[in-house]
């Protein structure tokens, strides 16, 4: 599959998809994506698979249902229509309280200087 061609709902989907079983494992933490010209690179998840209460750690119990998994996504596209650049990170952070699920999302973009100044005549900028 040539992700070029695929828009980018659709691979933030697979994303999802790719994830899945580890998503129903936590309770908290966050999905990040890295996005160069608008194609999904590196993804995964960021979590602290164990809770501690006063002196006792413990591991989480059950993580994210799947209704709750389908909102966290639908959630995900939807904030792409947010995002007004081709390069970056994209970090969806959740966490399960009280059994709801809140979640958040941090667009992170990113630039190259060689690519600036390629761009630019180098005696002008001087």
């Amino acid at each position: 599959m040539i992700l070029e061609n695929v828009p980018l709902a659709r691979q933030l989907d697979i994303v999802f998809r790719e994830i899945k079983e580890e998503l129903a494992q936590l309770t908290s933490g966050t999905v990040f994506v890295q996005i160069r010209n608008n194609v999904v690179g590196k993804f995964g998840v960021r979590a602290l698979p164990i809770e501690s209460r006063g002196d006792q750690l413990r591991k989480m119990e059950k993580g994210l249902s799947d209704p709750e998994q389908q909102t966290f996504r639908k959630t995900a596209v939807e904030s792409l229509k947010l995002k007004h650049w081709s390069h970056g990170e994209i970090q969806f952070e959740f966490a399960k309280r009280q059994d709801k699920l809140c979640t958040s999302v941090v667009f992170e973009s990113n630039y190259n200087m060689a690519n600036v100044i390629a761009d630019k005549d180098p005696y002008r900028m001087l």
